[in-house]
């Protein structure tokens, strides 16, 4: 977050002259600058290790600690972005790939097919976009952002590389916990364009392959959307997260995939969040 903030080359901790104002304990001044309610000459400071001589120090009237709660935010995801999964994405280079299904977006570890050829680079990481300016202005939590929200972010639903929709990042080890623990049970519903105009005759071929014994595959369902002669849009709801699946799913269907968009993890919808922004999961959200 790119805010104007003075500069102090000596002095005293902010957080410090905090504690002797309120009074309180350093660590409780600190949860308040953090908490964005400390004014250093009338511009927001959230670093409690800011240093202070004579400047006015002012602490919002309606400072509260009650507010310092972990929150979880939503990104709609480009398509091309690695999901933010692996934080280490940058440092698996020496790798090899392995695709988790056949089929064109399937999530792999982006590595040179044998050493010494060039290394190719990587696609960007979705968490590069956890920013203030990509957050998006009709966000109805009407939580106020601070720096702390992008700190030790944890997200473990996958999601292609080719594909974009919902992603989730969170800080609270209840929501981190659910989406791990009933990640089986959870429905993730995707919409996939596919080229040509698709009929009953293809989505009895793709119930066949999903309910073959044979292919022992993740409990799925799948419906029209939309048809057209030039594309159509097919809608799968899918038991847990299975990345390449749908993908392995239209191959075998001979279904050429233009596209694919998660709108839903289990009770939270995507609805209309812009690509490439995010928002805060409300308080009456719940996965």
């Amino acid at each position: 977050m790119n805010r104007s903030i003075p500069h102090a080359e000596e002095g005293e901790r902010l957080a410090k002259r905090v504690a002797q104002m309120v009074p309180c304990s350093r660590r409780e001044a600190e949860q308040y600058i953090e908490g964005g309610w400390v004014s250093v000459n009338g511009v927001v400071v959230e670093e409690p290790h800011f240093r202070v001589t004579q400047q006015t120090i002012s602490i919002d009237p309606n400072a509260s600690l009650l507010d310092m709660t972990a929150i979880t935010l939503l990104l709609h995801k480009p398509p091309h972005f690695l999901d933010g999964t692996d934080e280490d994405d940058e440092d698996d280079e020496d790798e090899a790939p392995a695709p988790k299904r056949p089929g064109p977006n399937t999530k792999t570890s982006h590595a040179t097919a044998a050493r010494g050829k060039a290394v190719k680079k990587l696609p960007d990481n979705a968490r590069s976009l956890l920013t203030l300016s990509n957050h998006c202005a009709q966000d109805p939590s009407d939580i106020k952002v601070l720096k702390r929200h992008f700190n030790h972010l944890e997200t473990s639903v996958e999601l292609e590389t080719g594909a974009s929709g919902l992603c989730v990042f969170t800080q609270d080890w209840r929501t981190a916990r659910k989406l791990n623990e009933d990640m089986g049970a959870m429905e993730h519903e995707l919409i996939v364009d596919v080229q040509g105009e698709v009929g009953g005759d293809s989505i009895l071929h793709l119930t066949k392959i999903l309910n073959d014994p044979r292919n022992a595959l993740p409990q799925a369902k799948v419906s029209i959307n939309s048809a057209q002669a030039e594309h159509s849009k097919l809608r799968f709801a899918v038991k847990g997260s299975h990345p390449g699946l749908v993908a392995y799913l239209c191959e075998r269907a001979q279904l050429n995939i233009l596209a694919m968009r998660r709108i839903r993890l289990g009770r939270v919808a995507l609805s209309d969040l812009p690509v490439g922004q995010w928002r805060y999961l409300a308080a009456y959200e719940r996965f």
